[in-house]
């Protein structure tokens, strides 16, 4: 990504007076009218779209999801979105399973591809293309037992009844005898115990760091005493913003800001377990969730694909697309390849954020809580 250098002398001289550069916030959202989407006419700019032909095994499955969700008519209702008509995002992404399985190199699917595609680049977090901060997600594998016990406390909890969703999902708030109210806060629900005693309990965990975890990631497959994997998927949440955890422990100083990852997070509870709850507390989110078969989904209703499934901000991007991740920038390795934008960050509400799903387990907690890297991030459609 392109940053500024240091500036001659002699201008820092004539722009003394002027202010400084404002810092990256990729927590911007974009300005009202703005486009979410810039076009790369130059191809020369566009990512190594070569490799998508190297990694066609494992982005095919993907792939097939977006073009099932976008061939159902309830599709038709999120487009046009950003210029894009729903006929072309279908055609877009059956035309790339083409070149995929049809094209017989690398050379040949990149030449066809760049002759009958066009590159989209996010607005990124200041509006103009200045890039997309990638975070991870991942399904945690946590210990846990279906009925509650001193070492297993903590519960998750199944929708309540009382929740009311609009249309696309949308939480409206609480029924109760008089209409329909703000849904309660964390805090509330945990000080009040007004889910406990409901039935809603789908299985107890060993701490409330391990319940926040899975609230985070909206999933969590959790290893009973028999060694069984019970897993549990997204349901819904009570209407209220997110709130870091890292970003508050960083601002209270408990953390230094580039070491706020999940290890050191986990490691922090560990030193200081009278404090945690406190901390949980500032996240007003709380998430519900259902017992699943198979892997979590997404917003789209699909199994996310592990290294190929991306949340973003459905608000302002379109849902299904084909997208490029380029995060190899600041901050680390990330991954640069093709992927389906297939779910929504619970978190993100602009075009500078991406989170990208490693899958479940040890090694896909790792790369997911390391993952913190500025980059690029493309969306590719057909050129009508």
């Amino acid at each position: 990504m392109p940053r500024l250098g240091p500036l001659p002398v002699f201008i820092a001289l004539l722009c003394a007076c002027a202010a400084p550069p404002a810092a990256k916030d990729f927590n911007t959202p974009l300005a009202p009218s703005s486009p979410a989407l810039l076009r790369v006419l130059d191809k020369n700019e566009w990512p190594a779209v070569r490799s998508g032909w190297r990694d066609r095994e494992e982005l095919l499955p993907a792939l097939e999801a977006s073009i099932r969700w976008t061939s159902r008519r309830q599709s038709e209702a999120f487009f046009p979105i950003e210029g894009i008509g729903h006929a072309q995002a279908l055609a877009s992404l059956e035309r790339f399973y083409k070149l995929l399985t049809e094209s017989t190199s690398a050379e040949e699917f990149e030449r066809t591809f760049k002759a009958e595609f066009a590159a989209y680049k996010s607005a990124g977090w200041d509006g103009r293309g200045g890039g997309v901060l990638f975070t991870g997600y991942y399904t945690p594998i946590l210990d846990g037992r279906l009925a509650s016990s001193p070492e297993f406390p903590e519960p998750l909890y199944a929708l309540p009844e009382d929740l009311v969703k609009g249309s696309g999902g949308t939480i409206l708030g609480r029924r109760t005898a008089t209409g329909i109210e703000n849904y309660p806060t964390r805090r509330t629900i945990e000080a009040s115990g007004s889910l406990a005693g409901r039935g809603l309990e789908l299985v107890w965990l060993a701490s409330p760091l391990d319940a926040f975890i899975a609230h985070v990631n909206g999933s969590a497959f959790v290893r009973l005493e028999n060694g069984e994997l019970a897993r549990f998927g997204y349901a819904g949440n009570n209407g209220h913003d997110y709130t870091s955890l890292a970003r508050e422990l960083v601002a209270a100083g408990e953390l230094a800001a580039d070491e706020s990852n999940l290890a050191a997070i986990r490691a922090w509870a560990r030193r200081h377990p009278e404090r945690v709850t406190s901390f949980l507390e500032r996240n007003d989110r709380f998430v519900f969730f259902t017992t699943i078969e198979g892997n979590p989904r997404g917003s789209l209703n699909l199994e996310v694909t592990a290294g190929h499934s991306l949340a973003t901000d459905k608000t302002i991007f379109p849902r299904g697309a084909l997208v490029f991740c380029d995060a190899r920038g600041k901050g680390g390795d990330g991954p640069a390849q093709f992927m389906l934008d297939q779910d929504t960050g619970g978190a993100i509400r602009t075009a500078g954020r991406a989170d990208i799903y490693f899958g479940f387990g040890d090694t896909a907690e790792a790369r997911a809580g390391a993952l913190k890297a500025e980059g690029q991030l493309y969306y590719f459609f057909l050129d009508v």
